[in-house]
């Protein structure tokens, strides 16, 4: 029998394998080509490890929640927790849906202690940005705040990845929505979070031919049930390959604060 480190190897080929190209005029409903950064997640693979429940919290707004999709199973969190559980047959993962739509990071923050610290996660995936860039809200703002609330989950011991913005008309049109991008890289490398570039993932899409508008719905804002399945399967691969990644060097706690 394989051993776990083996399987989650045979995982990723197979994630990869996955992301070849392929004609979308035969196969309309399959995810572009793609490269994904590694995730690496010290303490999902530990829980792996030790054949502890993977439990993943996906804390947002209405991209998290699923706006748009077709039905709660086609939202990004249903789609990696399956995506997930099939490339690791011998472990139990749990991806727990904690998105309210509308909100904010000012919003989200009181929300971290029943919605997230409670439920005692190994990671957190945290989308932001996107009503902040729809409000026109100060991006120095949402510095402040997502910093907050990343040191209040990493001091609790848990993995957190920061989401940044779909490639939307709406949120395109905003004049703060490149600073937005540019906040959270910039605080996931000053703390060593992290970063699942969705925006950049998106325009990768585009150079291959197909237009951010397949993979959004007809509000302008939200992903259709396409945009949500390639956002999670991205997602998932670069969780996959990231658990046979080195480890990243140890951060003093002044270095994280």
């Amino acid at each position: 029998m394989l051993g776990l480190l083996p399987r989650l190897l045979l995982a990723c080929i197979i994630a990869l394998v996955a992301t070849l190209p392929v004609h979308a005029a035969d196969q309309p409903n399959v995810c572009p080509a793609a490269r994904v950064a590694p995730l690496v997640l010290p303490r999902v693979k530990d829980a792996l490890d030790h054949n502890s429940e993977l439990t993943i919290v996906a804390f947002g707004s209405s991209s998290t929640q699923g706006w748009h999709s077709s039905n709660i199973g086609q939202s990004y969190p249903a789609v990696l927790q399956a995506t997930l559980s099939a490339a690791l047959p011998a472990a139990h993962v749990a991806v727990i849906n904690r998105g309210v739509g509308g909100q904010d990071a000012a919003e989200m923050l009181p929300r971290i202690e029943t919605d997230v610290l409670e439920v005692r996660p190994s990671l957190v995936i945290w989308q932001v940005g996107a009503n902040g860039a729809l409000k026109n809200r100060d991006p120095e703002e949402l510095r402040r705040l997502v910093a907050d609330g990343v040191r209040r989950l990493r001091d609790h011991g848990i993995d957190v990845v920061l989401m940044d913005n779909q490639r939307a008309p709406l949120i395109l049109a905003s004049p703060h929505h490149q600073q937005i991008d540019r906040v959270l890289m910039d605080l996931a490398a000053q703390t060593g979070t992290g970063l699942f570039d969705r925006g950049g993932l998106m325009d990768q899409w585009q150079f291959s031919g197909h237009s951010y508008g397949e993979f959004i719905s007809d509000d302008g804002i939200h992903h259709n049930d396409l945009g949500y399945r390639c956002v999670a399967t991205a997602l998932a691969s670069a969780i996959l390959t990231g658990l046979s990644a080195p480890a990243p060097p140890v951060r003093s706690a002044s270095a994280r604060h």
